[in-house]
């Protein structure tokens, strides 16, 4: 087996209270999840069209599949599920996912609760998404085996990625997961 290199800072406490960066890629870049749509704007214009048509002040939204949907879910989950977790922003795109999620352990009101790392939360929630779409007969759909992580330092930085997370979509043509 070959020796990975590991995708995180060396000596950080991935557990730690903390506001992290996170996208995770569908293997091979598999656009399975869902599709951009052009939106059209002004009063009850609602135009969808190829994108390769769309002029770029059109605004974009993702129209998610029942296997985007699932991951959809599964993010929102990871608040549900563990009570020191927040999710500030997330957008699921047809062949990956990011998002902005907080590890806050002064939440967690039964102090014998230990804090999973962000690793293991983002493995909790892949696992699970996973399981649902493998149950819905894609038997094949996996994902890329780890993620990118940002620890996001300032409001600066925190303001930049939320943007980037919002306006994800729009930007969908000229995003390096991009796939015809």
């Amino acid at each position: 087996m070959k020796n990975r290199k590991s995708n995180r800072m060396k000596g950080f406490d991935y557990s730690s209270n903390n506001l992290y960066f996170v996208t995770s890629c569908v293997k091979n870049n598999l656009c399975c999840l869902g599709r951009v749509i052009a939106v059209g704007t002004g009063r009850d214009l609602s135009v969808q069209s190829s994108l390769s048509e769309v002029n770029p002040e059109i605004e974009c939204k993702v129209e998610l599949n029942q296997y985007g949907l699932i991951v959809d879910e599964k993010i929102k989950w990871l608040m549900s599920q563990y009570e020191y977790v927040d999710i500030h922003n997330y957008i699921v795109m047809p062949n990956h996912f990011h998002l902005i999620i907080e590890i806050d352990s002064q939440k967690v009101v039964e102090k014998e609760i230990k804090i999973k790392s962000l690793s293991s939360l983002m493995g909790a929630m892949k696992t699970k998404s996973s399981n649902q779409i493998h149950e819905l007969g894609f038997k094949d759909f996996a994902w890329h085996r780890s993620f990118h992580d940002h620890i996001i330092r300032d409001e600066k930085a925190y303001v930049n990625i939320f943007n980037y997370i919002s306006n994800n979509p729009t930007n969908w043509l000229k995003d390096k997961f991009y796939q015809k």
